[in-house]
């Protein structure tokens, strides 16, 4: 055996020792299972991205779909009765996969379209016989209690990749899809269509803006003319976190100044993107 194995070898050995003078017959807890995964990394028996995947699967047990669900009101929806032109569009700018199609409001899904099955009328001839029946297909729906481990087995079983999420009700309180589980174990799970890394902050509308958490500071006061101070922290995320004296999860809001600042994605770990609005017309802007 080598040297390098017996060094090993040996660092495991004091490790395991230690952990048995801890931990006499193994951990009794979840909090005493992250100590010991912990301390393994500390003797570089595992690296921080396997604790942090590990750490994302013990924590995908506890929480809810609730805890990580699109909001109703940030859905990106198709109505029943909107003619293919209108929709189309907006299909495109998403670059989403997948649809809900409501009724008379948000909180009626009546199936789902998938963007693949619109393929067929991209050209203004074939929209003529466009039928949405033809291309519906039924929603899946779970309820906000749902646990996210058991939810993310009937993705793979059932082979869904997006389920609508309902109230007590019965009404659509939003949705989530087998990407928002996984990025709660791997991190953020960036494609093709995420909006470019050059893209920090976005104008969405007249008063609305996208920007991704790690922005720092220094360029939202340049954006917007504002003054945020950071010296504390850098980045909105350190910002938004102050602000509410904890990690946020998804759809929490709070007010800074003049502008509110949404949580759109965030894992169990940290913020990735962030809605922000101006709340009084004459509170600056961005270009």
């Amino acid at each position: 055996m080598s040297k390098k194995g017996t060094g090993g070898g040996s660092l495991f050995r004091r490790w395991a020792k230690e952990v048995k003078g801890r931990f006499s017959g193994g951990p009794e807890n979840r909090a005493q299972l992250v100590s010991l995964l912990r301390e393994a990394k500390k003797h570089n028996l595992l690296d921080a991205e396997a604790l942090s995947m590990i750490e994302g699967v013990l924590q995908v047990s506890e929480l809810r779909v609730r805890d990580i669900m699109i909001p109703r009101a940030h859905m990106v929806v198709i109505e029943r009765d909107a003619p293919i032109e209108r929709f189309l569009p907006k299909v495109i700018e998403s670059a989403h996969s997948r649809f809900p199609v409501i009724g008379d409001d948000r909180g009626e899904v009546e199936g789902i379209i998938l963007a693949k099955d619109l393929l067929a009328y991209s050209r203004k001839k074939a929209r003529k016989r466009f039928d949405i029946k033809e291309v519906l297909r039924p929603a899946v729906f779970v309820p906000e209690s749902k646990r996210l481990n058991v939810l993310l087995k009937e993705f793979r079983t059932s082979r869904n990749h997006m389920a609508i999420v309902v109230d007590e009700y019965g009404a659509a309180a939003g949705l989530v899809t087998i990407e928002d589980v996984l990025e709660q174990i791997v991190g953020e799970i960036e494609d093709e269509h995420d909006y470019q890394e050059e893209a920090v902050i976005l104008k969405r509308g007249e008063r609305e803006y996208t920007a991704k958490a790690h922005a720092t500071i220094e360029l939202f006061n340049s954006f917007f003319g504002t003054d945020f101070p950071d010296v504390e922290f850098d980045t909105l995320s350190g910002l938004v976190v102050n602000a509410l004296g904890h990690l946020p999860q998804r759809g929490e809001s709070v007010d800074i100044g003049n502008f509110r600042f949404k949580v759109l994605r965030a894992d169990s770990r940290r913020i990735h993107l962030l809605s922000v609005r101006l709340r009084k017309e004459d509170s600056g802007g961005g270009a």
